[in-house]
């Protein structure tokens, strides 16, 4: 929840740039640590509240089949337009090129 923890991230973490998000993360077997950042660029607090609600909901759909670690998911102002199957295309293309999805699924 520090900054610090966050530019670690950003700094030694793997990087997805997707149409919806961009998409950070650090291998860490015990848990998962996961951030929701929407800046003022993309608008209000409210359209930022519900782009952060979007990839929330579309991440719990993956959480059992991705590996465990600290991610940072960043919206882009493009995300509220795209649909759902727009958005779980970026989710799967983000987990397989940062390959995340684990083996035995």
């Amino acid at each position: 929840k520090a900054k610090k923890d966050f530019n670690k991230l950003y700094a030694s973490g793997k990087k997805w740039h997707t149409h919806s998000f961009v998409a950070f993360f650090k291998s860490n077997n015990n848990h998962f640590n996961i951030a929701f950042v929407a800046s003022k660029k993309i608008g209000n607090a409210v359209i930022r509240n519900r782009s952060k609600r979007r990839l929330r909901a579309m991440f719990l759909k993956y959480e059992n089949k991705i590996k465990k670690g600290s991610y940072i998911f960043i919206a882009k102002d493009t995300l509220l337009q795209r649909d759902v199957k727009g958005l779980k295309k970026d989710f799967d293309f983000a987990f397989k090129r940062l390959e995340l999805f684990q083996s035995d699924v």
